[in-house]
Formats: structure tokens, C-alpha cells, sequence
């Protein structure tokens, strides 16, 4: 796939709505309310939002619950310029192993996370289609361990897929990242040190441990 400017793509599409003067509907796909805080403070000038958080492959139940409980939180209490609706959805951790069966044994960053990128996207774009939105997208592009090339590609065949509009996102610029940081401290927003799955959580407790040998 070509690499595009993402960022570029976004501007001339808020742009043109900004000057239409019409209010348009967007299905986000959330990873969790960190994540989330400036992706709503971003796009909620542009957008009625609906947040949907749909993240089986976090690990284990417990954290699922709990990050969602933080990003219903976090749009119940920031002040955004349309209505954000929080949909969550029910937890099924078999339909992330049945994604990534075959790729366990890949590291973060692999096929096995784009496998993952692809599962919930298209939950997302599904869902987009069949309640009549505008757009799709997903804060995930926030992330700088993130690929959002990546991100654009497989969400591009998605939205031929289901024709839905996709809206391109690469939410690390502008300091988008860094004011997620900001937002997290101000709404005091629980920071998780992995990124969801049992593989995820299993490389981070790896590297802790090598750090803490290191460091004697």
C-alpha cells in the first residue's frame, strides 16, 4: 500500500464539514478512555459521537470491565460540544482467539495485531453501516506503538467492504498523544501499562522484569 498523509486527509474532510455547517454522525471505536479523551475533544465540534467500546481481546475480564467503567466516566463527565454516547457491548474473548489463532506466537506490533485491528474495525464499520452513520473510525491511531498506516489500510478495505465511510486518523498528531496524557491526569483516568491482550500483558511483564534485572 502507498503511504499517505493521513493527517492531510482528515484536515480536507473536517474542513469540508465545517463548512457545510452540518452536523454529522461518527461510530468510534474506543480502546479505552485514555485513549478516548482527546479523540472526543478533537472530534465532538464536528460530530454527534457514539463510543463504542468493543475490545475482546482484552485480558482478562476484569480489565475489560474496568476500562470500560473509566470511558463511560470520562463521557459523563467531559464537557464536549455534541452528544457522545457511550455503546458498550458484550465481552467475548473467543472471537479474539479465533482472530489471531495461528499468530500467538508473533510479537506486538505483527500480524497478529493487525488481525486484531481488522476484528474490531469491522465490528465497527458493521455497526456504522447498519445504524445509518456518516463515518467510522478508531482512536487506536493515537497510539505511538501503534501502526496507523496500518490502520488506514486495513480500515479503507473495510469501508469498500461495507460501504461506510472510513474517517482517516492518525490522532498522535497535532500532540493529539501527548494531550491525551494532559486529559488522563486532569479526569485522573486509570492508565493501563499494556495494551489489552494476554500476549500484550505477558511482553510487558517480560520487559519489567529485564528492566528490573538491569537495574540490580
Amino acid at each position: 500500500m502507498q503511504k499517505i498523509n493521513i493527517q492531510a486527509k482528515t484536515d480536507e474532510i473536517l474542513k469540508g464539514i465545517e463548512k457545510s455547517g452540518e452536523r454529522k454522525t461518527l461510530l468510534l471505536h474506543s480502546c479505552c478512555a485514555p485513549c478516548s479523551s482527546y479523540c472526543l475533544e478533537y472530534l465532538s465540534r464536528y460530530f454527534e459521537i457514539t463510543d463504542m467500546f468493543y475490545n475482546p481481546n482484552i485480558y482478562p475480564p476484569e480489565e475489560y470491565d474496568k476500562r470500560a467503567r473509566e470511558l463511560e466516566r470520562l463521557i459523563s463527565e467531559m464537557p464536549l460540544e455534541n452528544d457522545v454516547h457511550f455503546l458498550p457491548t458484550e465481552y467475548d474473548e473467543r472471537e479474539f482467539y479465533d482472530a489471531v489463532k495461528g499468530l500467538e506466537h508473533l510479537g506486538e506490533g505483527s500480524e497478529r495485531c493487525h488481525a486484531c485491528f481488522r476484528l474490531r474495525l469491522e465490528r465497527a464499520a458493521k455497526y456504522a453501516k447498519e445504524n445509518g452513520f456518516d463515518y467510522f473510525t478508531t482512536t487506536l491511531s493515537i497510539s505511538p506503538y501503534k501502526n496507523a498506516q496500518a490502520l488506514y489500510d486495513i480500515s479503507e478495505e473495510i469501508s469498500e467492504k461495507y460501504d461506510i465511510a472510513f474517517l482517516p486518523s492518525d490522532f498522535k498528531k497535532k500532540n493529539g498523544y501527548k494531550r491525551s496524557i494532559e486529559l488522563s491526569h486532569e479526569y485522573g483516568l486509570y492508565r493501563q501499562d499494556y495494551c489489552g491482550c494476554i500476549f500484550s500483558k505477558r511482553e510487558s511483564e517480560q520487559r519489567k522484569q529485564e528492566k528490573e534485572q538491569q537495574n540490580g
